[in-house]
């Protein structure tokens, strides 16, 4: 449930109507998806065996550090912490905000609805693991329920049908490469998540076979939905339609059940983005623990809590920073560079596996999950994570460039954390 929890967020009701404005049939529509989820599947076994190699709260951070140098791992923290985690919170909890506005009818302050939604998911999370968990695995099968309802009653209700040719409006060229690529960016965003279930290893019984065997099994699941509510949409929308509407999913619902389905729709997008928030708030506070753990934050942030067993003042200050980014109304700016930034961790999260095999040898470790088709699958993943940095840049490249240079500001702060922790050892 965590990870499919961190991957199905407001982006699969949305994000489609983004694709099919890029590339207009339902084979390069589909397509894209696929390749988006065969992506994440290979991520998944990846990330898989470096979590079985290092079973331990932090997810990429720990791998990171341990791969390359703790200034490489720093920064990713840093990103994740000021970009990625609290910037694509913030932007998913204005979302609910929205949403919010539509069930109940009630107009005000997104930011204050947005904020009490985040803090109230904070302090659950405060309580520990089994306590977020809870919330996380209720809040996955109420969407879960969701998808399934508007794929049923799309097909059974909604009309229409999927026409398999063309399989291109265009011959294949260059321009055809920069559509699908600039499509990989929303797909990219949809099936990002999975690595977060991750953070938490330290705190599982088995980690060497939970993790590994949920990574796989959940990336599956969220691969089938994702295929199944495209497919859905291009059959009652169209390829033209889907990309005229900003709300697919209430467009299919509104052709099956009227103004009613409409509505009902509204409340699921809600619940999901309910539940990305608290996949986030229960996952991503591991790595700031980590890092202050590792003297490269302030003590305090890596404080337990005795009764829960939770790093309660790191889960309250990420909760923080997103509120204040919620409140701020500036999320949209955040979510054009949040891609780039993101796959670039993620392209130097894979390669350390070519770091870590090659310090493995000849000897071969028992319990560790072996990615299937390494080297080869290990480097495509790779290459289509630069891929995706590159077709960002050049699709947003004022935005990007302010992701980037956040990035490049964590490189002195780990330094001066470095030479902090370095005077304080040798007082």
């Amino acid at each position: 449930m965590i990870v499919m929890g961190g991957i199905v967020a407001s982006g699969i009701f949305i994000n489609p109507y983004v694709v099919a404005g890029q590339v207009h049939t339902p084979f390069l529509i589909l397509g894209v998806w696929l390749i988006g989820g065969a992506m994440a599947m290979v991520g998944a076994f990846i990330w898989a065996e470096l979590a079985t190699r290092l079973p331990h709260s932090g997810g990429q951070y720990l791998y990171l550090r341990e791969a390359y140098h703790p200034a490489v791992a720093f920064v990713y923290g840093w990103v994740l912490l000021l970009v990625t985690q609290t910037g694509g919170m913030a932007a998913v909890a204005i979302t609910f905000a929205r949403y919010y506005g539509e069930i109940t009818g009630v107009s005000g302050n997104e930011g204050a609805v947005a904020a009490a939604a985040g803090l109230g998911l904070t302090a659950i999370n405060c309580m520990g693991v089994r306590a977020g968990s809870n919330v996380q695995s209720t809040m996955m099968l109420l969407k879960s329920g969701a998808i399934v309802a508007l794929v049923v009653l799309g097909i059974v209700l909604g009309g229409g049908a999927v026409h398999p040719f063309p399989l291109s409006d265009r011959p294949v060229s260059f321009g055809l490469l920069r559509s699908i690529g600039a499509a990989m960016i929303p797909v990219a965003f949809a099936y990002g998540g999975w690595q977060s279930a991750t953070f938490v290893a330290g705190e599982m019984r088995n980690p060497r076979r939970d993790l590994s065997r949920g990574l796989v099994v959940g990336v599956s699941g969220v691969i089938l939905l994702y295929l199944t509510v495209n497919f859905v949409c291009l059959r009652v929308l169209g390829p033209a339609g889907l990309a005229a509407t900003h709300a697919p999913a209430s467009a299919v619902m509104r052709a099956a059940l009227g103004e009613r389905g409409a509505q009902w729709i509204a409340v699921g997008i809600a619940i999901s983005t309910l539940g990305f928030l608290s996949q986030g708030i229960l996952t991503a506070p591991r790595v700031y623990y980590a890092m202050a753990r590792d003297g490269l934050f302030f003590q305090s942030v890596g404080w337990l809590s005795p009764r829960s067993g939770a790093p309660v003042v790191a889960i309250v200050l990420q909760g923080g920073l997103a509120t204040i980014i919620a409140l701020s109304g500036r999320y949209e700016q955040i979510l054009n560079y949040v891609v780039s930034v993101d796959f670039i961790s993620f392209a130097f999260t894979a390669a350390a596996l070519f770091v870590f095999r090659r310090r493995e040898g000849a000897r071969r470790e028992q319990g560790i999950f072996r990615t299937p088709g390494h080297p080869y699958t290990t480097a495509a993943f790779v290459a289509v994570c630069v891929g995706i940095v590159v077709s960002t840049i050049a699709a947003y490249p004022a935005n990007s460039a302010i992701g980037l240079t956040i990035l490049a500001a964590g490189v002195p702060v780990y330094w001066y954390w470095s030479r902090r922790r370095a005077s304080a050892v040798g007082r």
